[in-house]
């Protein structure tokens, strides 16, 4: 009787061991599926997070070209205010000095 267990036990259980075991290979081929498709996701990842880094430095490189344009127009407009300045103070000189030349003639 003892020789007749271990027969039925094989019998019974290798079948499902096999089974179980192509299960545990194909899951085994998925895992490693999934480890190359998260490698090239990383991958990716790191591309995209340089491309990122390029961006951000054009965007700062851009920024300080708009300021330092920004400040030559300001400065052109300080400079356009002064002329203006200058030429109003002059047509009220031009102005008084024709009023006294009136008044000396």
């Amino acid at each position: 009787m003892a020789e007749k267990v271990p027969s039925w036990i094989e019998r019974l259980l290798l079948p499902k061991l096999s089974e179980l075991s192509g299960e545990v290979k194909a899951l085994n081929a998925k895992v490693e599926s999934l480890e190359k498709v998260i490698n090239g996701l990383r991958n990716e990842m790191g591309s995209m997070r340089n491309e990122i880094g390029g961006i951000r430095n054009e965007m700062g490189s851009l920024r300080n070209e708009m300021l330092a344009r920004f400040d030559a127009v300001n400065t052109r407009i300080d400079s356009l205010e002064k002329s203006i300045s200058t030429k109003e103070e002059l047509a009220e000189i031009k102005a008084r000095l024709a009023i006294l030349e009136k008044k000396v003639l």
